[in-house]
């Protein structure tokens, strides 16, 4: 893999500075959603149980280097030591003497490290302080490693390095996805905007053999190709660009599932009187919600002939009924092909977690990240600062 695990490192009697992403809800002081903390906590207990201290080093929302005391990290001391059933030290201004006096197994949280704009510029200064707290270096924050910032990249180049568990999961699972993949390798991607995407759709035509596009970019395609899509939601000036994709796809072998089938509305609200339409016989005064009924046969199709699944993004307004079923019954396919073996199915982003929820299908994935921008920048080819850090 090129980077080392906690397997690699000689943690006993270490100090060991910890990477991680703690971004989590508060209301009212309280944590309202811990996935994140609990993410984290196989890697704290695994750093105490080979005797190593975990000083943990995290951002929390965007003060914009300047110290602001709403985002403090202080507050998740209760729900990290919940999470990690041992008692976490908060320390606001850091030194190697205040951690050197804790007991050689202490764990440590650090005041957010964007209280300084020192740590976003990703400045030597900062990233040299840090790297005197701790011994050895690990991050285990995959969602932040798409940034070149001085605690999760800076730092890294200083300290002998590995990947926390999580980072690990997330970089075995996203190199058996894209990295070398069993083929045929499936992409469904969806969600609103062409534009927001296309890099993404540039990169997969050439590593994917199958490319499914569905929600609202699947109608920037189809009107791309001249058909009337109403009033659904379009980019019409991605023409030229849907079209160079198409291109590409053609070239590169991959072939480009659409929808030849859709549900359209006239209004966009949940159970709104609808119909199944083919996708070149929208009515002017309605819009494309979902894929229709044959259009999902066909993806379950090229499902069960595939051997691995990259999937970003819904494959129609699957917040409101019953415009969720093409997004619900492709991921329940996945899912059972997941669970018999047959598949390595792999998703990430924000939509798309929520919509593999809600259709009760994630916890038969592979693997589903959390990491939004840094899952697509991968998804995208691109090298990720933090992770390219790690590397030997």
């Amino acid at each position: 893999m090129g980077w080392n695990s906690l397997d690699d490192m000689d943690l006993n009697g270490k100090r060991v500075l910890v990477r991680v992403d703690i971004n989590v809800p508060v209301e009212d002081g309280r944590v309202t959603d811990d996935t994140r903390i609990q993410r984290i906590a196989p890697t704290i207990a695994d750093i105490v149980a080979k005797g190593g201290s975990p000083i943990m080093l995290a951002h929390f929302g965007r003060p914009k280097g300047k110290m602001v005391p709403e985002m403090s990290l202080k507050p998740l001391v209760p729900a990290l030591e919940a999470a990690f059933g041992t008692s976490v030290t908060f320390i606001e201004k850091p030194s190697r003497e205040a951690i050197d006096a804790l007991p050689a197994d202490a764990v440590v949280l650090v005041e957010n490290t964007r209280f300084t704009p020192m740590e976003e510029a990703n400045d030597p200064q900062m990233a040299g302080f840090l790297a005197t707290l701790g011994d050895i270096y690990c991050n285990d924050a995959f969602s932040a490693a798409h940034r070149a910032h001085a605690s999760t990249e800076g730092v890294a180049k200083l300290l002998p390095n590995c990947a926390g568990r999580l980072m690990q999961a997330e970089l075995t699972a996203l190199q058996s996805a894209l990295g070398q993949p069993e083929r045929p390798v499936t992409a469904v991607v969806g969600g609103a905007k062409v534009s927001t995407k296309l890099e993404l759709l540039g990169n997969l035509v050439a590593k994917v053999d199958n490319l499914v596009i569905g929600g609202g970019m699947a109608n920037t395609f189809l009107a791309a190709q001249g058909i009337d899509v109403g009033k659904s939601l379009c980019e019409h000036d991605m023409t030229d660009t849907a079209l160079a994709i198409l291109d590409k796809a053609k070239a590169e072998g991959c072939t480009i599932v659409l929808p030849t089938d859709v549900v359209v509305a006239r209004e966009f609200k949940a159970n709104a009187d609808n119909e199944t339409v083919a996708a070149n016989a929208c009515p002017a005064d309605a819009m494309i919600l979902d894929a229709g009924p044959a259009t999902v046969e066909a993806v379950a199709e090229v499902l069960a002939a595939s051997k691995t699944l990259i999937w970003n993004g819904p494959m129609g307004a699957f917040e409101i009924t019953p415009f969720d079923m093409a997004t619900n019954a492709a991921a329940a396919k996945a899912a059972e092909m997941t669970k018999a073996g047959t598949l390595i199915s792999v998703a990430g982003g924000g939509d798309t977690v929520a919509a593999l929820n809600q259709a009760g299908a994630a916890e038969s994935f592979t693997y589903i990240s959390t990491a939004g921008g840094a899952f697509l920048e991968w998804m995208e080819g691109k090298t990720l600062p933090g992770v390219a850090a790690l590397e030997q």
